[in-house]
């Protein structure tokens, strides 16, 4: 996975994307041909598979939390399945938000852990069932649509409106993790996120495929006084500019910007430029949920830091709010008929 995504992604085709071009290529086929194989395994409750077309920054996490949340409006337990990107965790492990760290776990996890029993496991196979055994009885899955490890009921893919799939290329030629054909047969829902027009062309292609396109929004979920506020805003995810983009919105004044690799764990130096950069400027110190959650597998001196930097906590609102239940419904219908094909052979 790339941490940081080269800015020659998300611009129009040139020498560097066409130099690597045949590479993209082989990787794409490479890729198509994996999720065309058969799924390595089954789980014994609905699978819901959060994922995206690009590397990151799509809005995956935000579509899990909001998926779960209309999963417990329905009387279900659901849970959530993470490789742990960034963790040590090698064996199924049950996240504890209140004493695992991003170190250990990953820093998605750690979110999603507010929200509902997560496990993070290499081998997503064997994380199912260590959730289905902790009484989960829905599983979404946040990544994983290109591994084909274990099949799943539902597949939406998320995409941002404002950077759509940037140069349409396979890694590492672009941003794409399979080739676009490929993705569009296998997903079940698109879900388009923002006001932007980057993504028009891939909703024209998935409509012309005959699937779903649904919409929403991402809104501030905290209510944190932001107007005529001047801040360093410091962030390590995949697209800060959505970020900053949020701020603007709130009527915050951006006085300086600190941008990370996404995942990156601060080091006490890092941490120690922060503060004094804010303290000098007098500045109010603001970052996001996951690079907040990220803090607790730092340094001592990272306490400081935890403490002192405002969060901005965002959520997704759909255009449709019964869309939620709706691919849950799905989900669970879908996984029935799954079931009963695997009793009866």
């Amino acid at each position: 996975m790339v941490s940081q995504a080269p800015l020659f992604w998300w611009q129009p085709r040139g020498l560097k994307a066409w130099a690597l071009a045949p590479f993209g290529w082989a990787y794409g086929r490479l890729t198509a041909r994996r999720m065309r194989r058969p799924a390595g395994g089954t789980a014994e409750v609905p699978v819901i598979c959060v994922g995206n077309f690009t590397v990151g920054g799509a809005g995956k996490t935000p579509t899990a939390i909001a998926l779960a949340r209309a999963a417990r409006a329905r009387g279900l337990t659901p849970g959530f399945l993470s490789r742990g990107y960034g963790g040590q965790a090698k064996r199924a492990t049950l996240v504890d938000p209140a004493r695992d760290s991003a170190e250990r776990v990953g820093d998605e996890p750690l979110l999603l852990a507010r929200e509902a029993m997560t496990v993070v496991c290499r081998k997503r196979i064997e994380g199912a069932r260590r959730l289905a055994e902790n009484g989960a009885d829905l599983i979404i899955m946040d990544d994983g649509f290109q591994s084909a490890r274990l099949r799943f009921d539902l597949a939406v893919l998320v995409i941002d409106s404002r950077r759509g799939i940037g140069n349409g290329l396979p890694l590492p030629a672009g941003p794409l993790r399979a080739p676009m054909a490929e993705q569009i047969r296998q997903l079940s829902v698109l879900l388009k996120i923002g006001q932007g027009t980057a993504a028009d062309p891939v909703v024209r292609q998935v409509a012309r495929a005959g699937k779903p396109v649904i919409e929403a929004n991402l809104r501030r979920a905290d209510t944190l006084p932001l107007q005529g506020q001047r801040v360093l805003a410091w962030v390590g995810i995949a697209d800060p500019e959505k970020f900053f983009v949020t701020l603007r919105e709130a009527g915050a004044e951006i006085v300086e910007t600190q941008v990370f690799a996404d995942h990156h764990l601060l080091t006490a130096q890092e941490i120690a430029d922060l503060m004094a950069r804010a303290q000098t400027g007098g500045l109010r110190l603001v970052t996001t949920a996951k690079d907040h959650v990220r803090l607790a597998a730092g340094p001592g001196i990272s306490g400081r830091l935890l403490a002192e930097s405002a969060v901005i906590e965002v959520e997704l609102a759909f255009d449709d709010p019964a869309a939620p239940g709706r691919l849950i419904d799905q989900a669970m219908t879908n996984s029935r008929a799954r079931l009963l094909g695997a009793a009866k052979a």
